[in-house]
């Protein structure tokens, strides 16, 4: 784990993999708030799944999520990965539901301001994808010239 990313990966690794463990115990009427939220955006995946399973798979993904961004051996380019399509999938939620946003379909509503904060997810996972995916082209660049070094024959004058 690079030491520019702590900071960024225990603070959302933080919120999220708490947002999770607080969901695993979710009763009936949270489930079917947060079942009707994704049903409503995402049909095809998850209209016909029980609200309790929902919730479940929801935390578990959480928790995954958040175990990610804090776990040091996975990599910046697969934690930013997930924050981002976690973030994304919040965000699509946003955009789709008429009554989270203002006449523009940008601004967030009063009842869309707690979701549209959520683009900081967004930002964030983007950040570490963004430099893993840099760091590792700067590695595999210096492993070329390494290699390219090592091949080629020295001619001695």
């Amino acid at each position: 784990m690079n030491l520019t990313h702590l900071p960024l990966r225990l603070t959302t690794g933080a919120f999220v993999l708490n947002s999770g463990i607080n969901k695993l115990g979710a009763d009936e009427g949270t489930a079917q708030f947060l079942h009707g939220a994704a049903a409503g955006t995402y049909p095809a995946l998850f209209k016909d799944m029980e609200p309790k399973k929902f919730a479940k798979l929801l935390a578990y993904s959480e928790i995954a999520v958040g175990a990610a961004l804090l776990a040091p051996k996975v990599s910046a380019t697969v934690a930013g990965a997930a924050l981002t399509g976690f973030g994304a999938s919040l965000m699509g939620m946003y955009f789709t539901t008429p009554s989270m946003t203002l006449d523009d379909g940008i601004r967030p509503s009063q009842e869309g301001t707690a979701v549209a904060k959520d683009v900081w997810l967004v930002g964030a996972g983007l950040t570490l994808l963004s430099q893993g995916i840099a760091s590792s082209a700067r590695s595999g660049v210096k492993s070329s010239k390494r290699a390219i070094r090592k091949a080629t024959p020295k001619i001695h004058k």
